[in-house]
């Protein structure tokens, strides 16, 4: 089920690659951005240079699908990943864009290309998100890719403040990408 070497996704100029060593100071840039910590309770506070190489380098996010979300192959405008329950074929995606980016589809497209890959060429049968329940723009995303959404999983995420939040769970099955 695994492929031996990770794919380049193109949609036009859009790609998702493999991460570069050279793309830690993009990582690590997009990742002082106070909207994209508030959605994202995983990422390291203070998140530093070193949490930005262990990251592209895949030290601290296990598995082979994980892309950097490129305007050209070179400059990074997001990450998007998949981890894989090959046991159960389901794989669960969770994705960020730059600030500079957003509002412009970019995750969308990316979305839309991993879900494809993920589907077609991992053969999953099922992808799942989650969502901050109040993250509007997220959850718009997911629901342009054809995700639907499930229900809400109480107090889901423990935030680095102590704070426990819910999140809603989105799916997508064969036959239902748009």
């Amino acid at each position: 089920m695994r492929p031996s070497a990770l794919a380049e996704l193109r949609d036009g100029e859009l790609v998702l690659r493999p991460w570069r060593v050279e793309d830690a100071p993009a990582v690590y840039h997009a990742c002082q951005d106070p909207e994209l910590l508030h959605w994202l309770p995983a990422i390291p506070r203070p998140y530093t240079h070193e949490d930005a190489r262990a990251f592209v380098t895949g030290e601290i996010e296990p598995g082979p699908h994980n892309f950097a979300v490129t305007d050209d192959g070179d400059r990074v405008v997001g990450a998007i990943g998949l981890r894989v329950n090959e046991q159960q074929r389901t794989g669960h995606i969770g994705y960020w864009c730059t600030r500079e980016e957003r509002g412009r589809g970019v995750t969308t497209r990316a979305l839309r290309l991993l879900s494809r890959y993920a589907l077609e060429e991992v053969k999953l049968e099922r992808l799942e998100l989650i969502t901050d329940p109040d993250n509007r723009a997220s959850q718009r995303v997911a629901e342009k890719v054809g995700f639907r959404r499930e229900g809400v999983l109480r107090s889901h995420l423990l935030h680095p403040d102590g704070r426990r939040r819910d999140s809603v769970m989105f799916s997508l099955l064969p036959g239902e990408l748009r």
